[in-house]
């Protein structure tokens, strides 16, 4: 009770838990979490599965989840499936086995409706009933093209993102709409679907190899949406080998506002979602359910806000 500071501890003197601290150090002495497990019928822990755990996106969205499970005294399993539907199943079905309590998912589809708590953070069209942080891809898609427009440019490229992510869709069909209430065509020549290269780790280098494409096309273009920061990146610097200038020849718009945008030059414009707030709210919300199973399952809809900075500019041309 001493070592696992419960309240029932606190009724104890003061000379009792440090003589019982005291005998555990000079024993070395360490509970046995399987027994506590078994003992009171709790893990207190949760399983978080990602896509890939590569910078940008779900590194921020992991940091903030990791705070919170610490600091509320939760352990949790981290795992990765890139993009595969057999490692999906494999990895939930082993978090079960370990007896997490509820589960995280990011940018991952469930496939199959889990006994445990759910939170998902992204939208799946799927009928399950969990919990889902959304974030409003298409308020980001129209503020992004709205901005670029307003600055004189109306030959844009694009970015399509992955066919296996969940905001893919969502995000392109505002960007249509947008373009439509703009009397903007888009070109589509212009548009470029990103492709995993390396396991799903190097979005720097797809967005360096979309960039190329949309180079190679013939019809030249001002400015570019892309699907997400790391690739904004990867095509700035195929730009500049391709002796473009950001954003004098050429401005670019990312999504998600990871770290590196910051500090990248130019310093990126981007829609900015806010990952920190994002998996705090994952991680509040299943710790929630884990403590009440009473609890229904709700959505969450985050608002974006456009950030912008260097790397947009005039349309020069």
């Amino acid at each position: 009770m001493v070592l696992s500071n419960s309240p029932v501890a606190q009724g104890l003197t003061l000379e009792t838990r440090e003589r019982v601290l005291k005998a555990a150090r000079e024993l070395n002495y360490k509970a046995n979490f399987f027994a506590r497990m078994l003992n009171n019928k709790r893990s207190h822990m949760v399983g978080i599965l990602s896509s890939d755990m590569s910078e940008g996106y779900n590194a921020g969205l992991l940091t903030a989840i990791e705070r919170h499970l610490i600091a509320e005294n939760y352990l949790y399993f981290v795992s990765s499936h890139y993009w595969s539907l057999s490692l999906i199943r494999q990895r939930l079905e082993v978090f079960a086995e370990r007896g997490v309590e509820g589960l995280i998912l990011i940018n991952t589809p469930l496939g199959a409706m889990q006994s445990l708590p759910v939170v998902s953070i992204g939208h799946w069209d799927d009928d399950f009933a969990i919990s889902r942080i959304i974030f409003d891809n298409a308020h980001g898609a129209r503020l992004a093209l709205e901005h670029i427009y307003g600055l004189g440019h109306r030959r844009i490229a694009f970015f399509k993102g992955h066919a296996a992510s969940s905001d893919t869709e969502s995000r392109w069909s505002a960007f249509e709409e947008t373009a439509g209430a703009l009397n903007l065509t888009i070109c589509p020549e212009h548009v470029v679907q990103l492709e995993r290269i390396e396991e799903g780790l190097n979005p720097i280098r797809e967005g360096y190899i979309a960039a190329e494409r949309l180079l190679t096309a013939s019809v030249a273009f001002t400015a570019l949406m892309a699907f997400n920061d790391l690739s904004a990146i990867g095509a700035i610097n195929a730009f500049r080998d391709a002796g473009k200038r950001v954003p004098e020849d050429i401005s670019v718009v990312g999504f998600d506002d990871v770290k590196m945008a910051t500090v990248f030059q130019p310093a990126l414009t981007t829609v900015q979602q806010p990952l920190t707030e994002m998996g705090t709210m994952a991680a509040r919300e299943i710790l929630a359910s884990i403590e009440d199973a009473t609890l229904a399952p709700r959505s969450i809809l985050v608002k974006p806000q456009l950030v912008v900075r260097e790397s947009s500019g005039p349309c020069r041309q």
